[in-house]
Protein backbone atom coordinates (compact mmCIF):
# COMPACT_ATOMS: atom_id res chain seq x y z
CA UNK A 1 0.00 0.00 0.00
CA UNK A 2 1.64 2.94 -0.92
CA UNK A 3 1.88 6.59 1.55
CA UNK A 4 -1.16 8.77 1.81
CA UNK A 5 -0.44 12.17 -0.16
CA UNK A 6 -1.61 15.03 1.62
CA UNK A 7 -1.29 19.00 0.97
CA UNK A 8 -1.37 21.02 4.00
CA UNK A 9 -1.84 24.85 4.26
CA UNK A 10 -3.03 27.81 5.75
CA UNK A 11 -5.43 30.24 4.07
CA UNK A 12 -3.56 33.19 5.74
CA UNK A 13 -0.76 35.49 4.77
CA UNK A 14 -0.07 36.41 7.85
CA UNK A 15 3.85 35.44 9.32
CA UNK A 16 2.21 34.94 12.83
CA UNK A 17 -1.00 33.23 11.58
CA UNK A 18 -2.48 30.86 14.48
CA UNK A 19 -3.52 28.92 11.30
CA UNK A 20 0.08 28.70 10.24
CA UNK A 21 0.70 27.25 13.72
CA UNK A 22 -2.93 25.30 13.87
CA UNK A 23 -2.01 23.32 10.32
CA UNK A 24 1.23 22.29 11.68
CA UNK A 25 -0.21 19.97 14.84
CA UNK A 26 -2.39 18.46 11.79
CA UNK A 27 0.28 18.21 9.75
CA UNK A 28 2.72 16.13 12.14
CA UNK A 29 -0.37 13.93 13.15
CA UNK A 30 -0.89 12.80 9.57
CA UNK A 31 2.71 12.42 8.87
CA UNK A 32 2.89 10.25 12.23
CA UNK A 33 0.01 8.38 10.89
CA UNK A 34 2.26 7.32 7.77
CA UNK A 35 0.89 9.96 5.19
CA UNK A 36 3.75 11.61 2.77
CA UNK A 37 2.62 15.29 3.93
CA UNK A 38 3.56 18.59 1.67
CA UNK A 39 3.27 21.82 3.78
CA UNK A 40 3.13 24.90 1.95
CA UNK A 41 2.89 28.85 2.78
CA UNK A 42 0.61 30.32 0.44
CA UNK A 43 3.04 33.13 0.58
CA UNK A 44 5.43 31.12 -1.32
CA UNK A 45 3.21 31.45 -4.16
CA UNK A 46 1.57 34.60 -4.74
CA UNK A 47 -0.56 35.32 -7.28
CA UNK A 48 -2.62 38.20 -9.26
CA UNK A 49 -6.33 38.61 -8.48
CA UNK A 50 -7.79 35.67 -10.61
CA UNK A 51 -8.67 37.63 -14.33
CA UNK A 52 -9.66 35.35 -16.99
CA UNK A 53 -8.39 38.44 -19.61
CA UNK A 54 -5.14 37.90 -17.46
CA UNK A 55 -5.14 33.76 -17.70
CA UNK A 56 -6.52 34.14 -21.90
CA UNK A 57 -3.14 37.09 -22.69
CA UNK A 58 -0.67 35.28 -20.33
CA UNK A 59 -1.98 31.88 -19.56
CA UNK A 60 -1.81 30.63 -15.93
CA UNK A 61 0.73 31.93 -13.77
CA UNK A 62 3.52 29.91 -12.85
CA UNK A 63 2.69 29.79 -9.21
CA UNK A 64 -0.74 28.31 -9.86
CA UNK A 65 0.28 25.57 -12.42
CA UNK A 66 3.03 25.00 -9.30
CA UNK A 67 0.18 24.47 -7.36
CA UNK A 68 -2.05 22.89 -9.08
CA UNK A 69 0.34 20.03 -9.38
CA UNK A 70 0.70 19.79 -6.06
CA UNK A 71 -3.15 19.76 -5.55
CA UNK A 72 -3.12 17.03 -8.21
CA UNK A 73 -0.78 14.78 -7.12
CA UNK A 74 -2.49 14.98 -3.52
CA UNK A 75 -5.07 12.65 -2.62
CA UNK A 76 -5.93 15.00 0.42
CA UNK A 77 -6.22 18.48 1.25
CA UNK A 78 -5.52 19.09 5.34
CA UNK A 79 -6.41 23.28 5.42
CA UNK A 80 -6.92 25.35 8.48
CA UNK A 81 -8.76 28.42 7.36
CA UNK A 82 -8.89 31.67 9.00
CA UNK A 83 -12.58 33.76 8.71
CA UNK A 84 -12.14 37.51 7.34
CA UNK A 85 -16.06 38.86 7.65
CA UNK A 86 -18.07 36.07 8.30
CA UNK A 87 -16.51 34.26 5.08
CA UNK A 88 -12.94 32.71 3.37
CA UNK A 89 -10.20 34.82 3.30
CA UNK A 90 -9.31 36.41 -0.42
CA UNK A 91 -5.73 34.57 -0.98
CA UNK A 92 -7.32 31.30 0.02
CA UNK A 93 -10.39 31.65 -2.55
CA UNK A 94 -7.99 33.65 -5.04
CA UNK A 95 -5.98 30.32 -4.70
CA UNK A 96 -8.66 27.91 -5.49
CA UNK A 97 -9.72 29.80 -8.01
CA UNK A 98 -6.25 29.49 -9.97
CA UNK A 99 -6.23 26.04 -9.26
CA UNK A 100 -9.37 25.32 -10.53
CA UNK A 101 -8.46 26.92 -14.27
CA UNK A 102 -8.47 23.30 -16.83
CA UNK A 103 -5.13 22.75 -18.42
CA UNK A 104 -5.95 21.79 -22.22
CA UNK A 105 -6.75 17.88 -22.49
CA UNK A 106 -7.23 17.90 -18.63
CA UNK A 107 -10.64 16.29 -17.08
CA UNK A 108 -13.10 18.99 -15.02
CA UNK A 109 -11.70 19.77 -11.46
CA UNK A 110 -8.84 17.67 -11.34
CA UNK A 111 -7.22 19.20 -8.79
CA UNK A 112 -10.40 18.85 -6.25
CA UNK A 113 -12.77 15.52 -7.82
CA UNK A 114 -12.13 12.67 -5.49
CA UNK A 115 -9.67 14.84 -2.84
CA UNK A 116 -10.43 14.17 0.66
CA UNK A 117 -10.73 17.44 2.50
CA UNK A 118 -10.26 18.15 6.52
CA UNK A 119 -10.88 21.35 7.61
CA UNK A 120 -10.07 23.38 10.82
CA UNK A 121 -9.75 27.08 11.85
CA UNK A 122 -8.22 29.32 14.26
CA UNK A 123 -9.76 33.12 15.11
CA UNK A 124 -9.36 35.22 18.41
CA UNK A 125 -13.09 35.96 17.83
CA UNK A 126 -15.20 33.65 20.29
CA UNK A 127 -16.43 31.24 17.10
CA UNK A 128 -12.63 30.14 16.20
CA UNK A 129 -13.36 30.61 12.51
CA UNK A 130 -16.31 28.28 11.95
CA UNK A 131 -18.71 30.26 10.00
CA UNK A 132 -16.11 30.71 7.38
CA UNK A 133 -15.62 26.58 7.39
CA UNK A 134 -19.00 26.60 6.34
CA UNK A 135 -18.18 27.98 2.74
CA UNK A 136 -15.40 26.15 2.65
CA UNK A 137 -17.13 22.88 3.06
CA UNK A 138 -20.08 24.12 0.33
CA UNK A 139 -17.22 25.13 -1.96
CA UNK A 140 -15.05 21.77 -2.23
CA UNK A 141 -18.78 19.80 -2.30
CA UNK A 142 -19.13 21.42 -5.50
CA UNK A 143 -15.82 20.82 -6.46
CA UNK A 144 -16.41 17.18 -5.93
CA UNK A 145 -14.20 16.96 -3.28
CA UNK A 146 -14.69 14.86 -0.16
CA UNK A 147 -14.81 16.34 2.67
CA UNK A 148 -14.78 15.26 6.08
CA UNK A 149 -17.53 15.23 8.91
CA UNK A 150 -15.24 16.29 11.81
CA UNK A 151 -13.30 19.67 12.11
CA UNK A 152 -12.30 22.10 14.54
CA UNK A 153 -12.18 25.87 15.34
CA UNK A 154 -9.71 27.34 17.78
CA UNK A 155 -11.67 30.49 19.98
CA UNK A 156 -9.86 33.08 21.33
CA UNK A 157 -6.53 31.87 19.20
CA UNK A 158 -3.91 34.42 20.43
CA UNK A 159 -4.54 32.68 24.02
CA UNK A 160 -4.18 29.28 23.23
CA UNK A 161 -0.93 28.45 21.89
CA UNK A 162 2.15 27.44 23.95
CA UNK A 163 5.21 29.10 22.66
CA UNK A 164 6.47 26.16 21.02
CA UNK A 165 3.07 26.15 18.67
CA UNK A 166 1.44 23.40 20.90
CA UNK A 167 -2.31 24.24 22.09
CA UNK A 168 -2.36 24.61 25.40
CA UNK A 169 -6.32 22.75 25.66
CA UNK A 170 -4.95 19.30 25.94
CA UNK A 171 -8.13 18.06 24.44
CA UNK A 172 -7.94 20.49 21.91
CA UNK A 173 -4.34 19.69 20.97
CA UNK A 174 -5.52 15.61 20.26
CA UNK A 175 -8.62 16.81 18.22
CA UNK A 176 -6.13 18.74 16.26
CA UNK A 177 -3.61 15.31 15.86
CA UNK A 178 -7.06 12.90 15.18
CA UNK A 179 -8.53 15.71 12.03
CA UNK A 180 -4.79 14.49 10.61
CA UNK A 181 -4.47 11.30 11.52
CA UNK A 182 -8.04 10.91 10.70
CA UNK A 183 -7.10 12.35 7.04
CA UNK A 184 -4.78 9.78 6.67
CA UNK A 185 -6.34 6.73 7.31
CA UNK A 186 -9.14 7.55 4.92
CA UNK A 187 -7.14 8.37 2.45
CA UNK A 188 -5.62 4.88 3.11
CA UNK A 189 -8.78 3.19 3.16
CA UNK A 190 -10.21 5.21 -0.25
CA UNK A 191 -7.06 4.26 -2.09
CA UNK A 192 -5.63 1.11 -0.51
Amino acid sequence: MSQPRILAFAGSLRSGSYNKTLIKIAAAAAAGAGAAVTLIDLRDYALPVFDEDLEATEGLPANALALKALFIDAQGLLLSLPEYNSSLTAVFKNTIDWVSRPAPNEKPMAAFNGKVVTLMSASPGALGGMRGLIHARAMFGNLSAIVLPGQVSISKAGEAFTPDGQLKDARQQANVETLGATLAATIAKLRG
